[in-house]
């Protein structure tokens, strides 16, 4: 499908959730949201339902969502009928029509565009990049290695579409090896085959994060605005064979590695080398120190700076936006930094769905934005000009 992206040449077009219908969709049985290219403004009590209107939009691309809920938690409670989400996309390469939600028969997810269903969710990845910022990542630079591999993973899309397929198959493969290695099936051909995957798949996604990690790092050293600089790198054991060989004999050592390790792996469980060991590291380039280290206040921003940097990025990379999905982002930003924000938001015309409890922290978007009331199990359109 790739024959379907657009080339450098192409004029920008926009990418914008026009229309979103969510149906049995948590606190939700049927609302329906239109908007424009504009931003979006979600403005609500806390529990209203407005982060269940960025995670709706979040599954219109690979995986689980902004939550990482799984099929059988998202249904409205007592439903008759599985949830379902139906948005129109002003895309890359035309309007679209996406649809998904459970299969009435099974926790299966279905994924269809334009009324036909796609084999994977995982080819979502060519038709849309979506990143978001919520609370809970406000401690990714604390937490453990999962979720920032996963962060730069979800920014990885945004270039790299066939990056999705990937780690499904990667993260399929290693389950699969795992559970042979743990039952003692002691299935040679079927070990070598699967490391085979592994190690082909695990150094194509190592080579995919560090291509973007450098660039991602050449972009945040130098912050011109109020937001801090920042370094980015990623470690890990095939970025160290990256770093000593070519990635085909990268390849093999790693094939090498598995079919060596098997006894160990066996016994820990695990798996011991790999693109799931990997990590992404940043620092505060301004007072040289770790991410971790720094306020919360300060890890916000370096987030919010990252996010920015990697728009830019696909905006003069791959002639393409990605649209943002930011969650109570006004939190934690003081007010410079804030409008700073909301500036460059509608400077480079990004769609960015935004929560918020205090209207009043988006005054910078006033005139410039689609503004909603979310309560009662529903979406009111509002003035905010």
């Amino acid at each position: 499908m790739n024959n379907r992206l657009i080339s450098a040449n192409q004029p920008l077009m926009q990418t914008a959730v026009t229309s979103l219908r969510l149906y049995n969709y948590r606190n939700y049985q049927s609302v329906k949201l239109l908007t424009n290219n504009k931003p979006v403004l979600l403005t609500g009590l806390n529990g209203a339902g407005k982060t269940n209107i960025l995670e709706a939009i979040s599954l219109l691309t690979p995986g689980r969502g902004l939550r990482q809920a799984k099929i059988n938690e998202i249904e409205k409670i007592g439903a008759t009928q599985p949830w379902a989400i139906s948005a129109e996309v002003n895309s890359s390469f035309g309007a679209i029509k996406i649809g998904t939600g459970r299969d009435y028969n099974s926790e299966r997810r279905l994924v269809r565009i334009n009324g036909s269903d796609l084999k994977s969710q995982s080819q979502l990845a060519e038709y849309l990049s979506v990143v978001w910022l919520t609370p809970q990542m406000d401690r990714l630079f604390i937490d453990g290695a999962s979720a920032r591999r996963k962060f730069l993973d979800r920014l990885i899309y945004g270039f790299d579409p066939a990056h999705a397929g990937r780690c499904y198959a990667y993260e399929k493969a290693l389950r699969q090896r795992r559970k042979i290695l743990r039952d003692n099936i002691g299935d040679d051909i079927w070990l070598n085959a699967l490391e085979a995957q592994l190690s082909e798949r695990g150094i194509a996604i190592a080579v995919a994060r560090r291509e973007i990690a450098g660039k991602l790092d050449l972009a945040c050293k130098d912050n011109e605005g109020s937001f801090p600089g920042a370094n980015i790198k990623i470690i890990g054991n095939l970025e160290d064979m990256l770093d000593q060989m070519p990635a085909l004999s990268a390849e093999e050592n790693f094939r090498r590695n598995l079919k060596d390790n098997r006894r160990h792996d066996a016994q820990s469980g695990g798996t011991s080398t790999g693109a799931h060991k990997s990590d992404m590291l940043v620092h505060h380039v301004e007072k040289n120190i770790p991410a971790s280290l720094c306020s919360t206040g300060e890890q916000k921003a370096l987030l919010v700076a990252i996010i920015i940097a990697h728009t830019k990025l696909q905006i003069t990379e791959k002639n393409q936006m990605p649209i943002l999905l930011l969650d109570e982002v006004a939190a934690h930003l003081d007010a410079t930094k804030r409008d700073e924000l909301f500036s460059t938001l509608l400077g480079l015309g990004i769609q960015a769905w935004i929560t918020g409890t205090d209207i009043a922290s988006f005054n910078a978007l006033r005139g410039n934005i689609n503004a909603f009331q979310v309560e009662n199990a529903g979406v009111i359109s509002i003035e905010f000009n």
